[in-house]
């Protein structure tokens, strides 16, 4: 083995370059240089100070680079991070995701939303990209959550573009190999480290402007309780590593974050192969000829193409940007692939800080859509590159499809002035569906809000000639709302409250949504998730208040069945965690009320004094409730048939 660094601390993101590896090393995003390319770095740059650090496992992590090699860096809830840059300070506030370029030490804040713990970042087969939620499990497509917002504002989310296996989720990845079955090409893969052990597929599909998709089944799962996969990528020979962090507590809030049963050594990593097809013969990289590397840009392999236009990054910009416009010139037109190699060609010259004009017009006059809505995204990007960067977005504004349009309506809020105002009101002319409404209605009201005011105060044709801007500057245009989330969705109450009862609701029901809190696992319309977070709806753990209040505080781990499914933490069902350390007894009694009159129960309200009484004979009790234990203070009709378990011990390992 070569041991390229050592004496890192916390390294949970990183993007190999040719300049180096960008690296986390909370608070500051480093670069390691290799300067007599022998294989070990001899020093290490600190580029940009100001990450926060206080929630360490998800500070600035999963790198993944577009096609310019500007990368992605992911950051969770509960962070703070103000970093100085030559541009001034940039901010994310609360889970949120960063977008560097280190061509020209441009960080910005690609996304701020409403998000818990982003664990994974992709790209498709045009360069669109898809945020991962771990902590939810939940996918959303970056476009229509990627507008800038003013600090403080987190952006709306209009849904996911594919539903959830299960949740917690950690890597993502599209497949993306001529190794692999051709029905799986292009679908979503994640992975899945809590209750359903396991890689799972979704399939997508273009829905108007963005994209729909369903669970397609499972690549794998096990049986092994402390089989955590946590990241994907597939290899030239077209094959998928993933690696399995393999331990048996994950949790931090459920157990302590120095137990001595945290595995620091069982770490793995697993090669998958599909026997019924050819292994793909790698493609030359490191060492190939300029032209061999462009050719390279025509294979299906995403990954080959990623790691070939790291390589062409490294060459100098003045044998590169000839090569690639006589490269484009001589592509096939009549290849069914012609519009994505000249995509290919335009993103090569960008990834040189120097994007072609001639071949961005090429792209913009594309008969796909989805060379056109590259184009656009490219524009937005390095707007302050091309000469005509206004009347081009403006001509994208106009275009037949929703996904060009969208592009264009949020490279728009980036330029943030009366020119951005002007294409997104362009933009008005035509319909807007549910994935370009929300972001739209969004920008015009806080981030172009006074650049819309300027121009309606000065006449500009961009409002007196256009009679959809006219009509929402008046009240009458409505662009819709966003869906309201599942957290706001209300469940109840199941009966009719008095004024003080329904502030009590209320309050439980701000308690219940809070991250971390009851919906992360029970989600917000109290279903759960199949054989991993039971169901709150008529559960009759909900029956006996001592019961109830004791678990609540306390936590359970054991089996269990509830509504005729079976929760068994042999297969990795995590404990549930006691909150009595997080909420006091008005806040416990709110959430617990909440819970008895929402989802269909209709049960009596708990009231302070009561978790006050039930918290003080339970108070030298350190340790979850088994179920086993608790069944037998409070038992539920059948409980001798779940099964018992042994209270955990120090875990085993083969």
């Amino acid at each position: 083995e070569t041991i390229f660094a050592q004496g890192l601390h916390l390294p949970i993101g990183f993007e190999l370059a040719p300049e180096g590896v960008y690296l986390s090393q909370e608070p500051n995003l480093c670069l390691l240089v290799d300067e007599n390319h022998d294989d070990h770095a001899d020093r290490m740059e600190i580029l940009m100070h100001g990450f926060d650090t206080h929630d360490t496992h998800h500070a600035i992590s999963a790198y993944c680079a577009d096609a310019s090699g500007a990368f992605y860096l992911l950051e969770g809830r509960f962070l703070h991070s103000q970093v100085e840059t030559p541009y001034g300070p940039r901010r994310v506030n609360d889970g949120g995701a960063w977008r560097f370029d280190p061509k020209n030490f441009r960080l910005e804040r690609y996304s701020q939303l409403d998000i818990n713990n982003p664990w994974g970042f992709s790209f498709d087969y045009w360069e669109q990209a898809y945020l991962s939620d771990a902590s939810s499990g939940e996918n959303y497509w970056g476009l229509p959550v990627s507008a800038k917002m003013p600090y403080g504002v987190e952006i709306d989310k209009v849904g996911t573009f594919v539903p959830k296996r299960s949740r917690p989720t950690s890597g993502a990845e599209f497949v993306s190999s001529r190794h692999f079955p051709d029905d799986r090409q292009g679908q979503f893969m994640s992975c899945n480290s809590i209750g359903f052990l396991g890689i799972n597929f979704s399939s997508v599909a273009e829905e108007g402007s963005g994209f729909t998709g369903k669970l397609a089944g499972d690549l794998l799962s096990s049986s092994d309780p402390n089989f955590r996969p946590v990241d994907l990528e597939f290899a030239p020979d077209g094959s998928l590593y993933f690696i399995d962090w393999h331990n048996a507590l994950i949790g931090h809030m459920q157990h302590n974050a120095r137990d001595p049963n945290r595995d620091h050594d069982h770490g793995r990593v697993y090669r998958i192969t599909y026997p019924e097809r050819a292994l793909v013969k790698p493609a030359k990289v490191a060492g190939a000829s300029l032209p061999e590397l462009l050719e390279n840009l025509k294979l299906r392999e995403y990954r080959t193409r990623y790691r070939t236009r790291r390589e062409l990054r490294a060459l100098p910009p003045g044998m590169v940007i000839p090569a690639v416009k006589a490269w484009a010139a001589k592509l096939d037109k009549a290849d069914p692939l012609y519009e994505h190699h000249l995509c290919e060609a335009l993103w090569a010259t960008w990834a040189q800080n120097k994007p072609d004009v001639g071949l961005l017009k090429r792209c913009l006059a594309s008969q796909s859509h989805q060379a056109r809505a590259a184009a656009v995204s490219v524009l937005r990007y390095a707007a302050h590159q091309i000469p005509e960067a206004n009347s081009l977005f403006l001509q994208a504004a106009r275009d037949g499809h929703g996904r060009v349009r969208l592009e264009a309506i949020v490279a728009a809020s980036w330029l943030d002035n009366a020119e951005g105002a002007r294409i997104v009101l362009e933009a008005l002319k035509l319909p807007l569906d549910r994935w370009m409404g929300t972001v739209t209605r969004q920008i015009l009201e806080t981030t172009l809000k006074d650049d819309l005011g300027a121009l309606q105060k000065a006449g500009d044709p961009a409002v007196t000639e256009n009679s959809n801007a006219r009509e929402y500057l008046a009240g009458r245009f409505k662009i819709a709302a966003a869906v309201p989330s599942a957290e706001a969705r209300f469940y109840g109450p199941t009966r009719t409250l008095s004024a003080d009862d329904m502030k009590v609701y209320l309050a439980g029901k701000e308690v219940f949504s809070r991250d971390a809190h009851c919906s992360t696992c029970h989600q917000a319309n109290g279903e759960g998730l199949p054989n991993v977070y039971p169901s709150l709806a008529k559960s009759p753990w909900l029956d006996i208040d001592d019961r109830l209040i004791k678990i609540t505080l306390k936590g359970l781990w054991g089996p269990m069945e509830v509504h005729g499914q079976k929760f068994d933490p042999s297969r990795g069902v995590p404990p549930m965690m006691g909150f009595g350390g997080l909420l006091n007894d008005a806040e416990l009694a709110a959430a617990l009320s909440y819970v008895r009159q929402s989802f269909g129960n209709d049960g009596p309200f708990i009231r302070p004094e009561k978790v006050a009484e039930i918290r003080a004979q339970t108070k030298d009790r350190v340790d979850f409730y088994m179920v086993e234990e608790i069944m037998q203070e409070h038992p539920i009709p059948g409980w001798e048939a779940w099964g018992k378990m042994a209270k955990p011990t120090v875990p085993k390992f083969e």
